[in-house]
């Protein structure tokens, strides 16, 4: 108590000083002591007020508390009293039981005498509900059906709690109620017919489904009523629980199952779009009865139901069991394809279960796939390989066909520019394209694989097409009169080339997102340009073969008398040319340019055969004139023809070697050479020997010093243009004999 005190006047000498800091706040002492006053008058009668407060609350505590004991004592003295009556009256109660017995009995009696206008009507009862339940009247049958229910379950009970070991009794009620379980087995048939027509029944009648599911709705009490009871008693009615409400989904489940089976109405015998109809049909009556579920039948079954939801699982799993029976059918490519666009992309879109109608009420977005990820990964595995086998006959056809067309007596079509072509490569591609617009239809991924697989079988395809072009030629060199149109055929197959390079490029714009080259792409560039290359040889093969003869005439004697020779290349060459205008750009270039450099190495061949010798100077000076003209025949020709920059080199090589012959003084030879290997750094040493000895007046000792200061002073060809004499062999003093002996046995024969 003192340390409270000092602590208070501790306190209260902080509060002066905090108040008396400053001299102008002592002139508000007495205000300061007013209010201290107040406050503490103020604390003093709230303390009063709660200690008086607390001591009502003991007082009444006390009070309640003696009450209490008062009735305790009281109550322990009731208890007594009750103990002593109860114990004097054990004898009272036994000689009551007769009274018990009869209680019990008259209760019996009178439950009996309840039902006894019950019982005595259960023939007339059991009539009239077999009537009302052939006529349709099922809420009137079902509560006829539950009043015989009633009176049998109820005396079944008191004599089950009368005596429930006495089977014999219980067997003899159950004999005279034996009709109770047939009237309620075909009224659930009936409400089972009403729930497998509910699709049609909830757009015609639907209050008949209403009350089909207020009849399974009743038995659900009575079931669960049922079985308190027997919880309670042991009893429970035969028959029950009759659990009609798992029996109707059942029943709804199996109705949905048959609806989606149903659909087939073909086969693939009688149909080959079969599975095109079945899917489509499928769609259609999904798609309308979850329409009707949402509108009509929703409104029919209580709330808790969750109907639709309920009705889209079961559809949905019906669906999915359907497709996986297809699925391991024997399906062909085209089905395959149309079963998996069919359930990864018609499904969910607004075309089926996506529709707005159904959005609102359901999130597809729940549902499990329709097919496992196996199952889907197995078909299109199966469809990969048929596909395969499928496009490898089809190319493997295509080309028999084109085949067929190349021995045609009638020229090629050409397209709108006028150049030759052959429907190969447009049946080619639009089998390409069909296949990718159907895997474009599945899947983006599965698109680019089916792409991949494309080009793998073009380059294959390229490849047989390449061979087979090789045969076609060596068929037409055994009698070239056959087939009439080799050469307009061979054009189109060098412009076909053109044509599939074009079409894969637009493939793969079309269809691939990657950016990186295929595995193919190298492959089928270079198949295809060996195709061209070799298409354009055939061609000028054709061509050098109609001149082999003329060639074979250049430098002979019978060219310095005066041979046509040069003319009649020319015109031929300028004919066959005219057919080429119909091969594509830039390969009729390519050709044009291949077939001046051969014209003008076959002349330089010519020359370097040595078939001719110059006898004197004018000789050399008539082949050197003849030589230059001949040069300005072709350089003319191929201008003509479009022929490339390198037109003037490779015809200046001819006018170059006519001016070593066109020379007079012999003592200028070297120098006339030394420009000509200037000109031309690719001329051997060989070379210069057969111009000196066509030449024919340098001596050997001069073609040794003109050979060995060109030796010594060789100039190193650098590359930078293509070579024209690199090629050029020199016959040997053998080959020349044998060349001449060719010669004259094919002049013989002709």
């Amino acid at each position: 108590m003192e340390e409270t005190s000092r602590e208070a006047v501790a306190t209260a000498v902080q509060r002066v000083a905090g108040m008396l800091q400053r001299s102008d706040q002592l002139d508000k002492v007495e205000q300061y002591r007013r209010r201290e006053a107040r406050k503490k008058a103020s604390v003093e009668a709230r303390l009063k007020a709660a200690i008086q407060s607390q001591l009502d609350g003991v007082r009444t505590g006390l009070t309640q508390l003696h009450t209490a004991l008062l009735d305790v004592k009281d109550i322990q003295s009731s208890l007594a009293n009750v103990s002593k009556d109860w114990r004097q009256s054990i004898n009272t109660i036994e000689n009551l039981k007769d009274v018990k017995d009869a209680v019990v009995q008259h209760s019996q009696l009178a439950a009996a005498v309840e039902n006894l206008k019950n019982i005595f009507s259960v023939p007339e009862i059991v009539l009239e509900t077999q009537q009302l339940t052939e006529q349709g009247e099922l809420l009137q049958a079902h509560r006829k059906l539950m009043e015989l229910e009633c009176s049998r379950d109820d005396l079944m009970y008191e004599q089950y709690r009368m005596d429930s070991k006495n089977t014999s009794d219980m067997n003899l009620i159950s004999i005279y109620f034996e009709d109770v379980q047939r009237l309620s087995d075909e009224l659930a048939k009936q409400l089972w017919m009403v729930l497998q027509r509910s699709m049609v029944t909830v757009r015609r009648d639907p209050t008949m489904l209403v009350s089909v599911v207020r009849i399974i709705e009743r038995e659900e009490k009575l079931d669960r009523r049922m079985v308190d009871r027997k919880k309670q008693t042991g009893f429970i009615p035969p028959g029950r629980p009759k659990h009609w409400k798992d029996k109707m989904f059942q029943v709804l489940e199996g109705t949905v199952s048959t609806r989606i089976e149903g659909t087939q109405a073909v086969t693939r015998e009688a149909d080959k779009m079969w599975l095109v109809r079945l899917l489509e049909i499928t769609r259609k009556y999904v798609l309308d009865d979850l329409i009707v579920v949402k509108n009509l039948m929703v409104q029919c079954f209580p709330p808790h139901y969750n109907t639709f939801n309920r009705f889209f699982s079961l559809y949905h799993n019906a669906v999915s069991t359907r497709v996986k029976e297809l699925a391991w059918e024997d399906l062909e490519a085209n089905e395959i394809v149309s079963l998996l666009t069919w359930v990864l992309n018609t499904y969910k879109s607004v075309e089926m279960m996506g529709h707005p109608d159904l959005c609102s009420e359901f999130d597809i977005n729940q549902l499990e796939p329709l097919l496992p990820q196996e199952v889907v990964d197995n078909l299109l595995s199966k469809y990969v390989k048929t596909f395969t086998s499928n496009i490898t006959g089809w190319l493997r056809k295509a080309l028999e066909t084109d085949k067929k067309d190349w021995l045609k007596e009638t020229e090629p079509e050409a397209d709108q520019d006028g150049y030759y072509q052959t429907t190969l490569p447009a049946i080619v591609f639009q089998m390409f394209e069909q296949n990718l617009q159907v895997a474009a239809q599945i899947d983006g991924d599965f698109k680019e694989q089916v792409l991949k697989l494309c080009l793998k079988q073009m380059n294959s395809f390229l490849m047989r097409y390449r061979e087979e072009v090789v045969v076609y030629k060596e068929e037409h060199l055994r009698d070239r009169q056959l087939p009439q149109c080799y050469i307009q055929y061979m054009i189109a197959i060098v412009n076909n080339c053109q044509t599939f390079k074009e079409s894969i490029n637009s493939l793969k714009r079309k269809y691939s997102q990657a950016l990186d080259p295929f595995d193919s792409d190298a492959a089928i560039e270079r198949t295809l340009g060996e195709v061209v290359k070799e298409g354009c040889q055939f061609l000028l093969d054709e061509v050098f073969l109609d001149l082999e003869s003329h060639l074979n005439e250049l430098l002979t004697r019978k060219w310095l008398a005066g041979s046509h020779a040069v003319d009649t290349i020319c015109v031929t060459v300028e004919d066959y040319f005219n057919d080429f205008n119909k091969v594509k750009k830039p390969f009729n270039q390519d050709m044009t340019n291949e077939a001046l450099r051969r014209v003008v190495v076959e002349y330089l061949k010519a020359v370097m055969q040595k078939r001719i010798t110059f006898k004197n100077a004018d000789e050399r000076k008539e082949g050197a004139e003849r030589m230059i003209k001949e040069a300005e025949q072709f350089k003319f020709l191929f201008k003509k023809l479009a022929a490339g920059e390198d037109t003037d080199r490779l015809c200046g090589s001819i006018t170059a070697i006519a001016e070593v012959f066109k020379l007079t003084d012999p003592t200028l030879l070297f120098l006339e050479v030394t420009t000509l290997v200037s000109k031309y750094p690719d001329i051997r040493e060989d070379h210069i020997q057969a111009l000196l000895a066509v030449r024919g007046d340098a001596s050997r000792e001069m073609r040794q010093m003109i050979i060995g200061t060109l030796s010594e002073n060789k100039v190193s060809y650098s590359g930078t243009t293509q070579p024209i004499f690199k090629d050029i062999t020199v016959p040997t003093i053998t080959t020349t004999m044998t060349s001449m002996t060719s010669m004259a046995t094919a002049k013989l024969l002709k």
